[in-house]
């Protein structure tokens, strides 16, 4: 899917793009426990989570839903 699709990166801004925030999200969508939505979501906010565009979009769309800015971009 990665050669098909290309890779992305997600991307946060705002003051509510916290950790703590994204965490949420992360865990509801991903179905990841606690301590790997902290990691995960720490590498959200720093613009180091990257994977395949449309889960990049996807989860965007998730994030934007719960009040946060984020935005999908291609590598």
């Amino acid at each position: 899917m990665l050669s098909e699709h290309g890779p992305g990166r997600l991307r946060v801004s705002g003051s509510s793009a916290t950790v703590v925030a994204v965490m949420r999200v992360l865990r509801a969508e991903l179905g990841i426990d606690l301590p790997t939505a902290k990691a995960v979501a720490r590498r959200v906010v720093t613009g180091e989570y990257e994977g395949t565009l449309p889960e990049m979009e996807h989860l965007a769309r998730k994030l934007r839903q719960a009040g946060i800015t984020a935005a999908a971009t291609r590598e």
